[in-house]
């Protein structure tokens, strides 16, 4: 397998501080974030330039890397308040910015001429003239448009060998050409653009009588709405490429990134973990045998069963033609929800001191009876039923927990220790 040696990058996304936290310790070597107003974030985005100082210097103390996105397409008003927040972010020492803007990446040249800029894939690079462009303006890494095939990421990297390509390979998918939509816009006046996007395309649609779409010569009909109940016509599926990690990798990619700063830490925690086995997996290995093949078919297991998502597809990658949509929901549920986190706290020292002991922040529930898994960040699990649980405020044993604000912990006695940020799930069918 070609390229076995040259590093690799897993990008996780940060919605916040303890996501972000949460992606290193599952295995990411950076991740990307942004405060709203440059984002294509505006909504479920905790972070503020005192944030991301904070980010940068965390990264930087687990010797790993903190991207910022300015990749929105700026209107005049925007570039006024561009030059100091590019100062800031150099005085910071963000490891590269994210742009899509050819004023925006003008701008920030000026600012910061050795600075790393990376082009974001709203900008749809899709070819390698047009790569050999951006290069020649200053960019030094491509997030390759999520509308190419394998064969053609190849070819930019053979006409470009000194170019570094990155592409999604897990995470929602946009119905339109690499999130350039202007639904949310028309819909309720949100520029999806301006990273404020109301997801319309998520919606379930409706019409008194179904719509038939056809045009000559061709044969295909196309049904607009499936029955009276209304269809979720526009509602991509997710993209999930674990499995083909190794044909990225031989074609000359080399950072891979994960879709999601609005999804919870139990997302992240799960696709980080999956996909930085997948990586370690594939680098220390000549040749994928039986053995590792059946490791990566089990990690595309977990994602698909133990994740919230919207069914998964490969999308244009590898030779699809078309996007896959998830007609009947907004979304696939799964048999097992998120009900914690594990988190640092010296009570735990004192609490039954004959066994181990974590303190887990609930999300959603636990109760005493309910089948867990706990899931380190090693992407070990441990299987276990819950016996006894014991409110870490008042010392109490108690028959169940229900979160809410991230307010309440238990405490759970445990056979192993258990690393801080694992995140804990139960079997709720």
């Amino acid at each position: 397998m070609k390229n076995k040696k040259q590093k690799l990058e897993l990008i996780a996304p940060a919605g916040n501080l303890e996501k972000m936290k949460t992606a290193f310790a599952f295995g990411a070597d950076a991740v990307y974030l942004g405060i709203p107003d440059f984002s294509l974030r505006v909504r479920v985005n905790d972070f503020t330039m005192a944030d991301i100082a904070k980010a940068v210097a965390y990264a930087h103390e687990l010797k790993k890397k903190a991207y910022v996105t300015v990749n929105i397409f700026a209107h005049n008003d925007h570039l006024k308040k561009l030059p100091p927040h590019i100062k800031k972010l150099k005085a910071m020492g963000v490891d590269g910015i994210f742009v899509s803007d050819p004023g925006i990446l003008a701008e920030v040249k000026k600012i910061w001429p050795k600075g790393k800029i990376v082009l974001s894939t709203q900008a749809n690079c899709t070819n390698w003239q047009s790569a050999k462009f951006w290069l020649d303006q200053g960019i030094s890494r491509i997030i390759l448009g999520r509308e190419l095939g394998l064969k053609e990421v190849r070819e930019i990297k053979q006409k470009l060998p000194k170019l570094e390509l990155e592409c999604f390979v897990h995470g929602a998918l946009c119905m339109s050409y690499s999130g350039r939509c202007f639904l949310s816009k028309f819909f309720n006046d949100r520029d999806a653009n301006l990273g404020d996007c109301s997801q319309p395309c998520r919606w379930k649609y409706q019409e008194d009588k179904s719509i038939f779409l056809k045009t000559e010569p061709h044969k295909e009909v196309i049904e607009l709405v499936e029955e009276e109940h209304g269809s979720y016509i526009l509602n991509s599926q997710d993209l999930c490429l674990i499995k083909r990690m190794p044909e990225l990798i031989d074609a000359g990619v080399s950072a891979f990134k994960i879709e999601g700063r609005a999804k919870s830490v139990y997302y992240l925690a799960n696709v980080v973990g999956v996909y930085r086995k997948a990586i370690d997996l594939i680098q220390a290995t000549k040749t994928l045998g039986k053995k590792e093949k059946a490791e990566l078919d089990f990690l595309f297991s977990e994602l698909e069963a133990k994740l919230y998502h919207r069914g998964y597809t490969e999308g244009f990658m590898f030779g699809a033609g078309k996007l896959a949509q998830n007609l009947d929901n907004s979304h696939k549920i799964s048999d097992w929800e998120f009900c914690g986190q594990v988190v640092e706290n010296k009570k735990i020292k004192k609490a039954e001191k004959e066994k181990k002991t974590i303190l887990i922040r609930v999300h959603n529930s636990i109760k005493v009876g309910d089948e867990i898994e706990i899931v380190k960040p090693s992407y070990d699990i441990i299987k276990m039923k819950i016996e006894k649980l014991v409110d870490e405020k008042t010392g109490e044993e108690i028959k169940e927990a229900h979160g809410g604000g991230g307010e309440k912990s238990v405490l759970l006695a445990i056979s192993e220790t258990v690393p801080e940020y694992s995140v804990v799930r139960r079997l709720v069918k």
